[in-house]
């Protein structure tokens, strides 16, 4: 009986992490960004290259920071759903195009229509880098005082803006 001990214990604790596992929503990836300052940055913006934008320009506001490429086949996905959200007007949205060509990017805006307020052109990835994107698309909510306040990975979905998005959006707006 004791030799079956040590394996039903290491089993049990296995059972516990897959009982937490499945627990998590895979696309609410924890980040160490989290109440903590945007990354600062300035970059040309995507279709008036000679303007530029940085996260100081939205203080004051709550604000969605979607990152996205004109080559990455879920932000096909994603792409109409923000384009809906978008009518809403519930907040801004500002597009960082990452590791894309700008000359594809502004076609994949004029072709499937343009939800940002302003996208950035974020050619080398850096600033991607900077806010821990390992992946697109992502999506940041950022409060009032320039704090990131969610991390969203994979597609934004109509059920995320409905559940998660729009109640975070309205408390901070409250805040």
């Amino acid at each position: 009986m004791k030799r079956y001990a040590i394996p039903l214990g290491i089993f049990a604790i296995l059972l516990v992490f897959l009982g937490v596992g499945l627990r998590l929503k895979p696309q609410e990836v924890p980040s160490p960004f989290i109440g903590k300052p945007a990354p600062a940055f300035k970059l040309s913006q995507l279709e008036q290259a000679d303007r530029t934008f940085s996260p100081q320009d939205m203080r004051g506001k709550v604000w969605l920071f979607n990152v996205w490429a004109s080559w990455c086949t879920s932000c096909r996905a994603e792409h109409p759903v923000l384009v809906e959200f978008a009518k809403q007007a519930a907040v801004p949205i500002v597009g960082l195009n990452y590791m894309d060509v700008r000359e594809d990017g502004s076609r994949w805006l004029d072709r499937f229509g343009n939800p940002y307020a302003l996208s950035v052109f974020d050619a080398d990835g850096k600033v991607g880098t900077d806010y821990g994107v390992y992946g697109v698309p992502e999506t940041f909510v950022i409060d009032r005082q320039g704090n990131i306040r969610l991390k969203l990975t994979g597609p934004v979905t109509p059920e995320i803006i409905k559940n998660t998005l729009l109640p975070l959006i309205r408390e901070l707006e409250h805040a």
